[in-house]
């Protein structure tokens, strides 16, 4: 799937959409140059899990967990972290459910990341070349499929085509 999202509200907007729609167990990989809106649609989704606590980026903390909302949302930043090191942050034992109550995982910087998930949406954000608009490409591995998402270009309730798996 791929969204236009033309301002940083469009960005919000699908993490809301995201929020509400995941079901428990999900983990999202988000990948995008610095500024390409990974935090504010972390802040959306958060939204949409009911979450109303601030969400900011846990770039010192590498970790904020949230867990007032509908489920909980962990929240990691690796912008800071080599391989090896995101890897002895252990994101696994969120991911997996062994240790902490299952939740939404939601990893930006996941290039950092040594392993992944055997199922994750793997979510990519780019800036256009006006610096106001991003792009969302946004697809399912091991089986799992990206919920249908209302492109901020069309009306509330219409999904694209190619969001179904």
């Amino acid at each position: 799937m791929t969204l236009a999202l033309p301002d940083a509200q469009a960005t919000y907007q699908v993490g809301v959409e995201l929020g509400r729609s995941l079901p428990v167990g999900t983990t999202l990989l988000l990948y995008g140059d610095l500024g390409s809106g990974k935090t504010t649609l972390t802040q959306g989704i958060g939204a949409g899990l009911g979450i109303t606590d601030p969400i900011v980026s846990p770039t010192f903390t590498l970790i904020n967990e949230y867990m007032e909302g509908r489920i909980p949302l962990y929240h990691f930043d690796l912008y800071r972290l080599a391989t090896a090191d995101a890897t002895r942050l252990a994101p696994d034992l969120y991911w997996e459910g062994d240790e902490y109550e299952p939740g939404l995982v939601v990893i930006e910087w996941a290039e950092r990341l040594q392993h992944h998930p055997a199922q994750y949406l793997q979510i990519k954000l780019s800036i256009a070349p006006t610096l106001e608009s991003r792009t969302l490409h946004m697809i399912g591995i091991g089986g799992i499929c990206p919920p249908p998402i209302p492109s901020p270009s069309e009306k509330l309730g219409s999904t694209s085509p190619e969001s179904q798996c």
